[in-house]
């Protein structure tokens, strides 16, 4: 830390006495300068003298008045200018006196505005110069007079630059404490945003592999005992399940460990090419699923794609689940115009298994994802019984912030 920076801690933390400081030293100043006199004669310029005793004590009392300029400016000033006014008129010669009230020109000029430093500043300049002029013993046109004038102008331009420089620089520091803030809301914000996208990933992993496994083994605890091999098949199924879940789950999860972790993730995100491969896990399980696709091999933003696979995963999850065990599932994935439409029905009754507490999470995670692509999702009971899940996704996806959430 430099001595200025010192400096400035100890007058920040002790004004007072940084106050006291500058009273005494301005006392000195005009002590000193009340043994000088001014002569223009005889080519002589200063010539020493001795000052009066009232003059001595109007420089202490003005000296001693700027002790308290931080806390009362405008008081301070009106008293420093009081015993300069006495001095004009009983001083001859003069003594700077006046020097405490250039003083207290300037803090008031640093610590209000600048309308209020331009009336106080003209009107301590008219009194004291026209108080110099008109009373003292000098000509009107004195150089004494004039520095009079002179001296309190700089003490309220000062002032006025010191207050101008502070607002400037307390403007930078919060402008920069403000933009901190954003940064930091904008971080939570994004962290707050991926969290609820690793939720929605989980919850369609294990919502889809938990319900086939649950089926599966349904299935191999009631022909366990009379026929054992589609049992045995069964069971595969939900080992295949599982470890399908372990490995979605194992890679959703990985999103979250660190960059230069080795064992991070590369596997692309699921999309619409591995429809096939989904909706056979499904087969398997014993759910009848059509597929009807006319998308012209479109290819899909990784969002848009992943988007597509979660919704038809879930939709289908919950045709496992809700609609019964006879129930049919068809889904068509057609490409129209800039978007691409995903329709899930089925023909269930309804009458399976619902979750614990009435109802899940699921169509909310579809929602999230097709307003995060600025899609629009449409979900209810169809005529006739069934479930109906229709979503239309643009195929250059645009989140409402402008990114591309890929």
């Amino acid at each position: 830390m430099s001595t200025l920076q010192r400096v400035r801690c100890k007058a920040t933390a002790h004004p007072l006495a940084m106050d006291a400081v500058l009273a005494a030293s301005v006392l000195v100043c005009m002590v000193a300068g009340s043994f000088v006199e001014p002569r223009h004669r005889d080519n002589v310029s200063w010539v020493l003298r001795t000052p009066d005793v009232l003059s001595l004590v109007l420089m202490a009392l003005g000296a001693a008045a700027l002790v308290f300029r931080r806390r009362a400016p405008m008081t301070v000033l009106a008293l420093t200018c009081a015993v300069s006014v006495v001095e004009s008129v009983t001083g001859d010669p003069r003594a700077p006196v006046a020097m405490s009230a250039v003083i207290a020109l300037y803090t008031v000029a640093s610590t209000t505005d600048r309308p209020t430093t331009w009336r106080v500043g003209l009107l301590t300049m008219t009194v004291l110069t026209g108080t110099a002029m008109a009373v003292g013993s000098l000509p009107w046109y004195a150089q004494e007079n004039l520095a009079i004038f002179a001296w309190t102008g700089i003490g309220a331009t000062a002032g006025d630059a010191v207050r101008s420089r502070r607002a400037f620089v307390q403007a930078i520091r919060e402008r920069a404490e403000r933009a901190e803030r954003t940064r930091e809301e904008e971080a939570r914000r994004r962290v707050a945003e991926e969290r609820l996208r690793i939720a929605r990933d989980l919850h369609d992993v294990v919502a889809h592999h938990i319900a086939l496994v649950n089926v599966q083994a349904g299935v191999a605890a009631h022909v366990m005992d009379k026929r054992p091999d589609q049992a045995k098949e069964a069971l595969a199924h939900v080992r295949e399940a599982s470890r399908s879940a372990l490995n979605e789950l194992r890679a959703t999860v990985g999103l979250l460990r660190q960059s230069g972790d080795p064992e991070a993730p590369t596997e692309p995100a699921p999309g619409l090419d591995r429809l096939d491969e989904l909706t056979g896990t499904f087969r398997s399980a014993g759910l009848h699923v059509e597929v009807a696709r006319a998308d012209q091999g479109t290819a899909l933003p990784a969002a848009v794609g992943l988007a597509a696979y979660r919704i038809i995963q879930e939709a289908l999850t919950n045709v496992q689940k809700h609609a019964g065990p006879q129930a049919k599932a068809e889904v068509s994935v057609v490409r129209v115009g800039p978007n691409i439409e995903i329709t899930v029905l089925d023909d269930g009754t309804g009458e399976g298994e619902t979750p614990a507490g009435g109802g899940g999470h699921g169509l909310l995670g579809m929602r999230e994802r097709v307003t995060a692509l600025r899609g629009t999702l449409t979900t209810g009971p169809r005529y006739g019984g069934g479930f109906r899940v229709h979503a239309i996704l643009p195929v250059k996806s645009r989140t409402p912030t402008g990114e591309d959430p890929a």
